[in-house]
């Protein structure tokens, strides 16, 4: 019997490495900051997470703690590993894009996808459609060749959402998400007609004290948060059509705050609590497709930011998917008919 020969391996690719040397005023910082700013498109967590993992040196010695101040004159580099495979599987599941470069992908979220793999919902996500779709393109976020979900929408919310393809698009939306420093709009059809044609709710939101699956108004212990809205349409006194704008994003927002006012979003599974007083000034047939509708009517219409590279304005609009579109020609048509 001959032996069997055997070809070597492919050899491991190499890592990315990236210097800097620290100057006079860098004097006293911690590494990682100071690697953070110096260095082109990585976090300050990340390069943390690189600097604990032995990845980091200075002057050619091993530099381990992400806290050791930097020394004046002192050569840095940061080895960045090529990213390893995610851990979520790549599923092809169509997506509408509405525009995609080497750095990010805006796409239309339809409602009922979830953004984000979770314990019992690890298949079918936004994350898993992307890594098919995407690919190869993903170059590393946080180690691994994922997508940089930014901000979120709830599964049953359909719209506008941009995704990072790069930890350098990752860094910088999550920072213009975190200042607000974007533009927003959200539709939502709402029980009852609001006495005036815009305001703003700020109240602060919390865990409900009772029901911990829920977000709530809270008296204390809160994050602050303020919603903008306008109306947009009224349909008689029974529902209106608010647009909606965020100065902040917490959980579930809109949707708090516009139940906290009496003009919770129809269909919303949480925060409607009981059957609208309004409802009963609608037919029978149209009442009932509101009170049936199965999700929330609410809809991220349009998102307006700076490419994260280039600083070019960018802004996408997507309009109501059709259950939406739906509901909202059934109610004009209501109104045409008085």
């Amino acid at each position: 019997m001959s032996a069997a020969t055997q070809t070597p391996a492919d050899p491991a690719p190499s890592p990315l490495s990236q210097e800097a040397t620290a100057p006079p005023e860098a004097a006293g910082t911690r590494a990682d900051r100071f690697l953070a700013s110096a260095l082109e498109g990585l976090s300050r967590s990340r390069v943390k997470a690189l600097i604990e993992a032995g990845h980091a040196s200075r002057d050619g010695v091993p530099l381990t703690d992400p806290a050791e101040s930097v020394r004046a004159g002192a050569r840095y580099a940061l080895a960045i590993p090529p990213p390893v495979p995610a851990t979520p599987a790549a599923e092809a599941i169509p997506l509408t894009i509405l525009f995609e470069d080497r750095d990010l992908i805006v796409l239309d979220k339809p409602a009922g996808l979830v953004v984000h793999p979770a314990p019992g919902n690890q298949q079918g996500t936004l994350v898993n459609a992307v890594l098919a779709h995407a690919g190869d393109d993903l170059s590393g976020i946080g180690g691994q060749a994922r997508p940089g979900i930014v901000h979120r929408l709830d599964k049953d919310t359909s719209g506008v959402m941009v995704v990072a393809k790069t930890e350098r698009a990752h860094t910088a939306l999550s920072a213009a998400f975190a200042t607000r420093d974007l533009d927003r709009e959200y539709l939502a059809l709402v029980w009852g007609l609001p006495a005036t044609a815009s305001g703003a709710v700020e109240a602060p939101i919390g865990r409900h004290p009772i029901d911990r699956k829920r977000m709530a108004v809270v008296g204390r212990g809160g994050k602050p948060a303020l919603t903008h809205w306008r109306l947009e349409r009224g349909y008689g006194a029974a529902a209106g059509l608010l647009r909606c704008r965020l100065a902040t994003g917490r959980t579930h927002q809109i949707r708090v705050h516009l139940a906290h006012i009496n003009h919770p979003v129809v269909g919303d599974p949480v925060y409607l609590r009981r059957i609208p007083a309004t409802a009963r000034l609608l037919p029978e047939n149209l009442r009932s497709a509101l009170l049936t509708f199965p999700r929330q009517a609410l809809h991220a219409e349009t998102l307006g930011f700076r490419h994260p590279v280039t600083g070019e304005a960018l802004s996408f609009r997507a309009p109501p998917p059709p259950d939406m579109a739906d509901l909202l020609a059934r109610l004009e048509a209501h109104v045409a008919r008085r």
